[in-house]
């Protein structure tokens, strides 16, 4: 086996002074030239000599089905890298631009079909204030040509180093949704409740690590696979890289300005920084109806999960695990390992909606523009129809579409596997890849080279609300089944 090479970059996509982007995620405007945090692409390369795989982290909420194939067709046009050896995969951070996103099985989107049946008398007006943002095409294209550096300059960077895998723990990622004794559950749901029982799921305090040196053994940078999206200031209307930027600030304090970190969101879709037992209420007012609260108890618990001073706990806690597990590492550094990459385009099966679940979901619509009529259509409107337009829009796929395509890597390095996938996908698919794996180290990379919502369990599709209805995502449980054992064989071929 040759020698292995790795390659680092970092490419800056923070918004130039006074220009305002418009924040992706919510149901409520934000636009902003605030920067908290500078936002960022940061990619590596490892270079075995026989393979290689370039891993992009964007501190994005996503990266859609469009902007991935846009990103390969430059690189294909460039011809400097082999655009099925990247993976793009995004931090899912709300504080970061919206763009131009597409996905090429949906015909209409809830939000879109919901504004096409508004009558004439009712205005919808979901925009708040008179500013705009960066249109969201060229938003496409500036994202679409920095991902494209942050790319090839970590392919041009490589030179001979070292790495050495870890495992750490740190207290992240929170279960957010809420069971109650009526079979139902709530994302956000309150839990100082009579008729709360538990939270649906678990969590995974695993942090998932590779350490990367150059030639002299210095440390270049970190490579952490964390079970939790970015999103402690995921309401706040300022640009910000969340927790990943606190634990970047922390690292380069330790290592120094130049070494990278490259955060990988493990799989999450049911997961959050916040602690549903031991509620602690945002700083400042939020306009979110899932996280009011009619009685909030005050707790000795961790700070505002909602707010600068979460993050900054959330980037000591990783960060300070990091840096006491590289401390106590006693492994060998390796500079050969076998690395193998492959992709794999997998067949999954949309998520159907019945013929009774359509004619209620039409029935609402209907009470609600009757109800409404003559008044504006708001956010708040928009948000609670969501669930009702989305089974429509279903509804109306299915008609021509059963299956689709998602676009998968799985990746062989040393004892350690990789493997991605398109989903806000829950824990407990993660967990069961995990157990049965025969990699002594499995990573995890969800919202990876596509996104198509929520993969919820089938405990989770039953108790339903945001993030487990329909309108939360493409796939249910049967396609979630089917994606574990899809990836644990691809994974035990490999070893």
């Amino acid at each position: 086996m040759a020698e292995l090479k790795f390659g680092w970059s970092e490419v800056d996509i923070t918004p130039g002074k006074g220009t305002k982007i418009g924040l992706a995620g919510q149901f409520f405007e934000r636009i902003t030239d605030e920067v908290e945090s500078h936002i960022s692409v940061t990619a590596l390369t490892i270079d075995s000599g026989s393979d290689y795989v370039i891993m992009c982290a964007c501190d994005l909420v996503a990266v859609s089905e469009n902007l991935n194939i846009l990103v390969k067709e430059k690189l294909a046009k460039n011809g400097m890298v082999n655009p099925k050896k990247v993976i793009l995969s995004a931090i899912h951070t709300h504080t970061s631009y919206i763009y131009k996103r597409k996905t090429s099985i949906a015909k209409v989107n809830p939000k879109q079909y919901l504004q096409s049946i508004i009558p004439e008398d009712m205005a919808y007006k979901p925009l708040v204030s008179n500013e705009k943002g960066m249109d969201p095409n060229d938003a496409l294209e500036f994202l679409a040509n920095k991902i494209v550096e942050a790319v090839l300059l970590s392919w041009e960077n490589r030179e001979q180093g070292y790495y050495r895998n870890a495992f750490g723990r740190a207290a992240v990622g929170m279960c957010r949704r809420v069971c109650y004794d009526d079979g139902s559950a709530l994302m956000w749901g309150d839990t100082n409740h009579a008729n709360f029982t538990e939270l649906e799921g678990g969590n995974d305090n695993g942090i998932e690590l590779i350490f990367v040196y150059d030639k002299n053994k210095k440390i270049t940078g970190v490579v952490a696979n964390i079970a939790c999206p970015a999103q402690v200031v995921e309401h706040r209307s300022y640009i910000s890289s969340d927790y990943w930027g606190k634990v970047k600030d922390n690292l380069r304090k330790e290592y120094g300005e130049e070494v990278f970190v490259l955060g990988l969101c493990s799989a999450a879709g049911d997961q959050c920084p916040r602690d549903m037992i031991r509620w602690v209420e945002p700083e400042s007012y939020i306009d979110d109806p899932n996280i009011k609260r009619d009685t909030v108890l005050e707790r000795n618990a961790d700070p505002s999960m909602f707010d600068i001073s979460g993050l900054k706990v959330v980037g000591r806690r990783i960060s300070s695990e990091i840096i006491a597990v590289h401390e106590e590492l006693n492994s060998e550094y390796k500079d050969q390992a076998e690395l193998i990459h492959e992709t794999a385009n997998i067949t999954l099966p949309l998520r159907r909606v019945t013929k009774s679940e359509y004619a209620n979901a039409v029935e609402m619509i209907d009470k609600f523009i009757e109800k409404n009529r003559g008044k504006t259509i708001n956010f708040d409107d928009n948000a609670k129809m969501h669930v009702y337009s989305g089974i429509i829009a279903r509804y109306e796929l299915q008609k021509t579409v059963n299956t689709f395509e998602i676009e998968t890597h799985f990746i062989r390095f040393g004892d350690i596997a990789i493997a991605t996938n398109p989903f806000e996908l829950f824990l407990d698919y993660g967990n069961q890849i995990r157990a049965r794996s025969k990699a002594k180290q499995t990573f995890l990379i969800q919202l990876a080279c596509g996104a198509y919502g929520y993969l919820p369990t089938e405990k989770a599709e039953k108790g339903s609300h945001y993030s487990a209805y329909v309108s939360s995502g493409y796939v249910g449980h049967e396609g979630g089944n089917l994606l574990v054992r899809k990836t644990i064989d691809t994974i035990n071929k490999m070893f």
